[in-house]
This record gives C-alpha cells, structure tokens and sequence, in this order.
C-alpha cells in the first residue's frame, strides 16, 4: 500500500462569517493525481495555500512527511518589477552549478525556446502576462519538487506551453494536485476528482473529469425524476367493477415475484463490488471506462428489476 504524503484531517476555514472549508479531509498518497473542482469562490485556492503550508486552517491539521518536498504555482505569483529573470528562476546560485542537467535545459527550452544568457538578462516586468506564468512555471519545476501544486495551471499558457507541462507530468513520479476548469487537461492528468461543495464540503468521484461530469449529470437527472410533481387524476370507479379488472398472479408470475427479490439484492452487491474496484483502478482510463459502463448497465437492470417487482406486488396485494 503506498503511504499518504499529505493528509488533511477535518480543516475547517472561513473568512468573515463564510465557511470556506468544512471539516474537509483528504490523504494524498505517492504518485495519485487528483483534480480539485468547484465553483468560483468555493475555496479551492484556499485549500491548496493550507497544503502548503503559506495559510493556516481556522480547525483541523495537516500531516507530511519530512520528505515532502511541495512545489506550487498560484494564480498571483508575483517578482519584483526589476528583478531579473535569472533573479527569479535561480536567485544567489551560479547558473553553472545546475545548467549542466539535462532536465532542467530541456524543461527551460521547452517553455521558453531556448537556453542563453539573453534570457537570464530580462527584466521581469518587461515579460507577458503568458511568460511570467511560464517563468514561475519554470522556477517550480527545476526545483525537484514531489508533491506538484497547479492553481489552474493552464491560465496564460499557450498551447506548446501546455504540451510541455503535459509531457512533464506524464513522467512526474510525485503526487500532482491540480485546481482546473479545464475538462481535457484535468482528462489528460489526474485520476480522481474532489468536488468542493456548498457548504464546505469535500466530495469525491472516482475516475478523470468526463466521468465527473457523467456522475453529476446522473445524479441531477436523479433528483429532477424525484422533484417531479406527481398528478393524480381523479376517476370514480365502482367496487364492482374495480373487482372485476384486479386479476390474481399466475403461476409463473409468483414465481417470478418471488425470484426477483433474490436478483435485485444479487444486483446491488454486484453494482457495489464494481464501484469500490472502479476506485482501485483510478489510473488505467480503459478500465475505468469499462467498469463505469458495467456499473450503468447494471444501475439499469436494477430499475427494470425493481420496476417489475412493484407491478407484481401491487396485483398480489
């Protein structure tokens, strides 16, 4: 089993009078990916500054190891406007004592084309909104971290950009947390979602963002059927006649109703085996999808099943 990294324990945190977080927890274990979704403002940014460490939890803690090492990209990096960029990325140290890696050159001159003193010369306030996102992109990157924080990484960043971090995460053998609107980046990167919800809460779905969103969308179509008015026309029937419409199950049909309830618990166990091995295979896409569509079918038998057990037993009643 691997170990959990960095665990939360039911951190609470407000501003104001507004909960942001609400006894949330979360245990990242070596090498998991996961998304961090919810609305804007629900504190998403929040809880990655609380992993950190760069903010505090109102209740609750966090745990790391000692060899945690976390790298995170906000979404208000800032430098100062003079500094430079080689005063950015490396600071005091001497550029020779990391140019020589391999990584690090092909991780500058895949985001910024190359690797000259020219570029170690520009003036941070002279760079794009793109580059400066990219510069601290940078910074984070050669500094080896194994836990990966990106606050909607993909803001600014162009699309070769994108491919580059996608490649970079692709061999990344850390833990990645990523906060993201972005459905094909949070698809091409993480294996489990965690939703922020109203009220503070912490909910989590198995499986990349496009099986999310099949999730949600399951469960408003779900709540919709259960909120819909039900219309109960008025019609006078005689006892007589009521009588002479009701018939008796036959014989094949109590057998039936008495099968049926067997197959609906069988059903269930199967729908709840399925589901607790689709978490286990969070990082295989194909078999995610595989198992997802099985959990469906099975979801759907256990509708008619359950449809057809209710006629039965409304005639034998």
């Amino acid at each position: 089993m691997a170990r959990n990294v960095v665990n939360i324990e039911e951190v609470s945190k407000a501003f104001d009078i507004r909960p942001l977080l609400d006894g949330v927890s979360l245990g990242v274990s070596e090498g998991e990916r996961i998304g961090i979704v919810g609305r804007n403002g629900s504190g998403k940014s929040t809880l990655m500054k609380i992993i950190a460490g760069i903010e505090d939890p109102d209740a609750g803690r966090v745990t790391k190891t000692n060899a945690a090492r976390i790298g995170i990209l906000s979404q208000i990096d800032t430098a100062q406007e003079n500094a430079t960029v080689g005063d950015v990325v490396i600071g005091n140290r001497e550029k020779h004592e990391w140019a020589s890696d391999p990584l690090i050159r092909e991780i500058f001159t895949g985001l910024f084309g190359g690797f000259d003193d020219h570029l170690f010369e520009r003036v941070f306030a002279s760079l794009s909104g793109g580059e400066k996102r990219r510069l601290f992109l940078l910074r984070i990157l050669i500094s080896a971290p194994n836990v990966l924080i990106l606050d909607e990484p993909t803001n600014d960043l162009d699309v070769q950009t994108l491919a580059v971090l996608e490649d970079y995460l692709e061999d990344f053998n850390g833990c990645v947390i990523v906060v993201s609107h972005d459905r094909y980046f949070l698809d091409r990167t993480v294996d489990r979602i965690f939703a922020l919800e109203e009220g503070g809460g912490l909910r989590q779905y198995p499986g990349n963002y496009s099986i999310y969103l099949d999730y949600k969308k399951a469960e408003e179509a779900e709540k919709q059927e259960t909120q819909k008015p039900v219309i109960v026309e008025e019609k006078v029937v005689s006892p007589v006649t009521e009588t002479k419409k009701r018939r008796r199950l036959s014989n094949w049909e109590r057998r039936e109703f008495a099968e049926l309830e067997g197959k609906i618990a069988k059903l269930e166990a199967d729908k709840t085996a399925l589901e607790k091995k689709l978490a286990t295979v969070a990082g295989n896409y194909s078999e995610v999808q595989k198992l997802y569509e099985q959990v469906e079918t099975l979801k759907k038998n256990i509708d008619l099943s359950t449809e057809r057990w209710l006629e039965l037993a409304e005639m034998d009643s």
